[in-house]
């Protein structure tokens, strides 16, 4: 490297190189990860979807809600993909490179991983794999938030690069991490095979309890921040949640009211933004002179024409001839 011609320390050629990292190992991780997650659930025996069955827990969601939400957010990365391929406005690689960068690329060797640990059932080691994933995702949508924030003048920025990334944190923070810390911890019920749990109201406020913070946490994000995404997200979970019975009632209703206010404070939230915009009301002695050269150019000929006339109107010769 050192007998190139090229200044390897120029940040140019340094994000350069960043970029055509990310456009070999994003796909790459994608890759795995999709390949590993469809053999644990169909090749492997017990499946990942059997071991849920096995230890069902007071927050377990229905299979096929769920995996049309994993499956959402293969899609949209796959878009990302194309746009690390085809990306050419600065913003859009530095929000690439600084932005989501190497972090869903460990995000997605690290779902990878936890779905082998999890089929294995080394549930302890899936719990600290899923927390190190949540870690990953907190980290650069806030990165992506304070730095990299969406605009509607790249909205393909928006659809694949926010979107998934905050897609997939939500499905960390609404179900998967607390999913595993139940079953770690021993809070599941007794199963049947096939048929529900035998007690399916053990361990209800605990349930109740998770349900309820982390969609209060969400509403908050999504009324505060009006954000459509993590509010279709955010529903999206609850009625995976509420949608495979039994489920206790402190569990079975909370998530179906938050399934009704996700979107309702997301419509709220809007209306009183466009209601109460602030807007700046100019009074007719704020402005200052300065600004406009002209009114004060033609005040002054104004002035001096008034003046004129008042000149000639005591003009003595002018009087008395």
């Amino acid at each position: 490297m050192e007998g190139l011609p090229i200044d390897m320390s120029h940040p140019a050629v340094r994000e350069y190189l960043s970029l055509v990292r990310l456009q070999v190992l994003t796909p790459l991780s994608l890759l795995i990860n999709v390949a590993t997650v469809i053999v644990c659930s169909v090749v492997v025996h017990p499946s990942a979807g059997e071991i849920s069955k096995l230890y069902p827990t007071v927050i377990s969601p229905r299979p096929s809600v769920i995996a049309a939400y994993v499956i959402a957010i293969y899609v949209a990365q796959i878009g990302y993909c194309i746009l690390l391929v085809l990306v050419g406005k600065p913003e859009t690689k530095k929000t690439l490179i600084k932005g989501s960068g190497f972090s869903l690329v460990l995000s997605n060797w690290v779902m990878a991983l936890w779905a082998i640990t999890w089929t294995v059932q080394w549930f302890l080691l899936s719990t600290i794999l899923q927390g190190i994933l949540l870690l990953l995702l907190l980290y650069s949508n806030v990165v992506l938030l304070i730095y990299h924030l969406p605009t509607a003048k790249r909205p393909f920025d928006t659809m694949l690069i926010h979107a998934p990334m905050r897609f997939f944190l939500v499905l960390q923070i609404g179900l998967m991490f607390p999913l595993s810390l139940f079953v770690t911890l021993g809070l599941v019920q007794t199963p049947t095979t096939p048929g529900p749990p035998i007690d399916p109201n053990a361990y209800q406020w605990a349930g109740f309890g998770v349900v309820l913070g982390t969609n209060i946490l969400g509403l908050l994000v999504v009324v505060l921040r009006r954000d459509i995404v993590w509010c279709v997200a955010a529903t999206w979970i609850c009625i995976s949640i509420w949608s495979l019975r039994p489920k206790p009632a402190p569990v079975y209703i909370t998530a179906i009211l938050f399934t009704a206010f996700h979107p309702l404070g997301l419509l709220a939230s809007m209306i009183y933004s466009q209601v109460y915009r602030p807007s700046r009301i100019s009074l007719p002695g704020d402005e200052h002179p300065g600004l406009h050269p002209n009114r004060r150019g033609c005040s002054s000929g104004n002035q001096n024409h008034r003046e004129d006339r008042a000149a000639r109107e005591v003009d003595e010769e002018a009087v008395w001839g």
